[in-house]
């Protein structure tokens, strides 16, 4: 195939397995989003396709050409890190031209293809600015754009955004994407943030104890993560067996034998009519209130309702109704 092929890879630490037979493609231009709590290997799986870490068993190909005594420099990969890794020492058009000095580019077209990437990453006009004069997201466009520069047949990207605030991430995660795309690079994109894969990836490989669990669009993640624990990372909350939201009238049938249903945020809303549930507590967010009630069953759940000043008003304690929306749970193994 063409692209990048990993079929199962093994990456090992002594006796210790950090990356369990995992088997990813990336085509030309697709970016991967590797989407793990902390310790999942994801980071091991990205060193290991960059050459930087030895796979123990499997391989690691590019355009059908085995990776395994090819050395990291001549395997035509960029990397891209948490921390940018500029230099200070050099103003913003020498950081972005450094890999094209390191292979010998000539100045004329160095130049070309720096304001090239600085117009890409929406940064025109900085070329001569200094590296402290930066912003962070600034910084981490700069990074982007030294790190495209040398076109890279495939771009790793390791936690490149998580040590910005939220705020700046969630605008940056979804420029990150427009410029991937129209650079037409292949990249695989490590981290921990669901919003932040599932705005980047045309695909998410999820990653839970070194293993491949999940692997789709993010539409297809999402919507059936296949087992609790997926569900669990990915953001669901309550898990309900099929013949209690029966029992309870929250839907007439359902028939998910030896399945449980897992409940996205959403799920419970509150409304007249609907099942009699008690107010254990009151969280109040940015344009909605998420009201924790307790089920027959004895979980806990949050019931959304929109913010207003009746249900600013609501107390623990207080009895309400409840509505369920079946569109926003999936079907999951235990």
């Amino acid at each position: 195939m063409s692209g990048l092929d990993i079929s199962q890879a093994v990456v090992k630490y002594g006796e210790k397995i950090a990356v369990d037979r995992v088997s990813i493609s990336v085509a030309p231009g697709e970016v991967v989003a590797l989407l793990g709590p902390s310790g999942s290997g994801k980071s091991s799986l990205l060193r290991a396709v960059l050459g930087l870490e030895p796979i123990a068993d499997g391989a690691i190909s590019w355009d059908g050409v085995d990776l395994s005594r090819v050395p990291t420099h001549k395997r035509g990969f960029g990397l891209m890190f948490q921390e940018g890794q500029l230099f200070g020492y050099q103003n913003v058009a020498g950081n972005v031209a450094y890999g094209l000095r390191a292979a010998g580019v000539d100045a004329q077209t160095r130049e070309k293809r720096v304001a090239e990437l600085l117009d890409l990453v929406g940064l025109s006009g900085y070329a001569d600015r200094q590296i402290t004069q930066l912003s962070g997201g600034e910084a981490q466009r700069v990074a982007l754009a030294r790190s495209l520069a040398p076109k890279p047949k495939l771009l790793g990207l390791d936690e490149p955004l998580s040590a910005l605030d939220r705020s700046l991430r969630e605008r940056l995660s979804g420029d990150l994407r427009e410029i991937l795309t129209a650079s037409k690079t292949a990249a695989l994109y490590v981290t921990h943030d669901q919003d932040e894969a599932f705005a980047v990836a045309d695909r998410i490989a999820v990653l839970i104890g070194g293993r491949l669990l999940a692997l789709g669009t993010p539409a297809q993640v999402w919507t059936n993560p296949g087992t609790r624990q997926v569900a669990e990372f990915l953001g669901y909350g309550a898990f309900l067996k099929p013949s209690d939201i029966r029992d309870w009238g929250l839907a007439d049938s359902l028939d998910y034998f030896g399945q449980l249903i897992a409940c996205a945020p959403g799920a419970f809303q509150l409304a007249d009519g609907g099942m009699r549930v008690k107010v254990c507590a009151v969280n109040v967010r940015r344009g909605d209130i998420r009201v924790q009630v307790m089920l027959p069953d004895g979980q806990l759940v949050d019931a959304l309702t929109p913010l207003s000043r009746q249900a600013e008003a609501l107390q623990v304690g207080a009895q309400v109704t409840l509505s369920f929306d079946l569109s926003k749970t999936a079907p999951v193994t235990p």
